[in-house]
């Protein structure tokens, strides 16, 4: 009953929205603007101008990196180290209209490995947006997205118990929003449909991609109340399902061939219920939190549920520091035999500074637990990043970064545990 809800609200507030004029309301209770963080602030002098045509603006824009890489295939003995040397070029085109708006981008990614090239890989993502202005506190959002990726070595869901697999992990991920928003002066209403399906290429019987090939929807509403110009309290349920395309099952060794362990679609149904504010105060606060609960129903494993929490708060001690804490707690699909899933804790803070107009100092670390349901495994990771960025000019920029990432499995049925340090270097052209 509590999914049929959050569809049939989703549903209404779609349909409810009335064909009028601007979405544009200075005078809205729900917005979160009077504090402005060190990454949002506007540097005119430093801000590509984009090219003209028309109704719409294109901006292209191309980044070169040099990545020294201590641990290429995260792994926990005989670790391998390279420079990987990337090319990522992109282009944006957004619309300039007074009222509604239209967006395309398309990016790639080119990794290049000096020694290991097996590690090489291209990365390409398509997508389109757009936002259609129906009165004043009410409008709809739609996007579509497509995208060829590799999953990253270091990925909780990238490697096997023994380590590393044989190649990058390959996949295409396909993603669609629809979103409805109506304001009646103190209470807005949000409604949202989201879709997504994986198709991971196949890395042989050892470990076998097409398993996680699967179709994901989303769908809920959210309610808000702005009890002042600055806070509101809502009420969050948002509902899923989880389609899977395939159902493996295990086999005994045999001459020539592994065992494979008994690993059965994941194919499941849930939702999130919460309570939470968002608030932007003058003493410089700004943030959301919520918390609630949370369950997972699986067809062929053991369910999950809890307590889920989620928020972001940020806090601007002077106009050229900000400050942020981030917390989650989620249920995730995993590809470890014998679970279906894991309860994933995550709570990171970070600090940007503005040296000068065209400096920018961040630094921030990340702690993760991941709890596997039935099987015996903890995860713990621990990471830290830290950059500068120097404006050049409006065409011109300079990044300096550092990570560092420690990843400890635990468990009869751990995964690997690692430690990867990376150093990267880039200059971003754009116009």
């Amino acid at each position: 009953m509590k999914l049929l809800t959050t569809v049939a609200l989703a549903a209404v507030l779609v349909a409810s929205v009335p064909a009028a004029a601007s979405a544009q309301d200075s005078g809205s209770n729900f917005k979160r603007d009077k504090n402005t963080s060190v990454r949002q602030r506007p540097r005119p002098d430093y801000e590509a101008a984009g090219i003209k045509a028309g109704g719409f603006t294109l901006y292209p824009r191309a980044t070169v990196e040099a990545v020294n890489d201590d641990n290429i295939y995260a792994v926990a003995a005989g670790e391998q180290s390279d420079t990987v040397w990337k090319l990522k070029p992109e282009v944006a085109v957004r619309s300039n209209w007074s009222r509604n708006a239209l967006g395309a981008f398309a990016s790639a990614g080119i990794n290049r490995y000096s020694d290991f090239d097996t590690e090489n890989s291209e990365e390409y993502t398509l997508g389109v947006n757009g936002r259609l202005d129906v009165e004043r506190g009410s409008y709809v959002t739609a996007s579509a997205q497509w995208q060829s990726l590799v999953e990253p070595r270091s990925a909780i869901t990238a490697g096997t118990p023994a380590g590393a697999t044989a190649k990058p992990v390959e996949y295409t991920l396909g993603s669609q929003n629809l979103t409805a928003v109506k304001e009646f002066n103190r209470l807005r209403l949000t409604g949202k449909l989201d879709a997504r399906k994986f198709n991971y290429k196949d890395q042989g019987r050892a470990f076998n991609q097409n398993t996680r090939d699967r179709d994901e929807f989303a769908y809920g509403g959210k309610a808000e109340y702005s009890v002042s110009p600055d806070t509101a309290l809502f009420v969050s349920v948002i509902g899923n399902t989880r389609s899977y395309d395939i159902d493996t099952v295990g086999r005994a060794a045999s001459p020539g061939r592994p065992a494979v362990a008994v690993n059965r679609a994941r194919d499941s149904e849930g939702y999130v219920a919460s309570v939470g504010a968002n608030f932007d105060l003058s003493q410089a606060l700004r943030g959301e939190v919520e918390a609630g609960y949370m369950e997972q129903k699986y067809d062929n494993y053991a369910d999950l549920d809890g307590f889920n929490a989620k928020g972001r708060v940020e806090w601007f001690p002077t106009e050229l520091t900000t400050l942020n804490l981030a917390v989650s707690r989620t249920i995730e699909d995993s590809v470890a035999p014998g679970s279906a899933g894991f309860i994933a804790n995550s709570t990171s803070v970070g600090v940007d500074h503005e040296l000068l107009r065209n400096v920018l100092l961040s630094a921030s670390a990340t702690f993760g637990k991941d709890k596997y349901a039935v099987i015996d495994r903890d995860d713990k990771r621990t990471a830290f990043n830290a950059s500068g960025a120097f404006l050049v000019n409006r065409n011109v920029g300079l990044f300096l970064t550092y990570s560092y990432l420690k990843q400890d499995s635990s468990g009869a049925a751990k995964a690997s545990s690692f430690k990867d340090n990376k150093l990267a270097a880039s200059v971003a052209l754009q116009f």
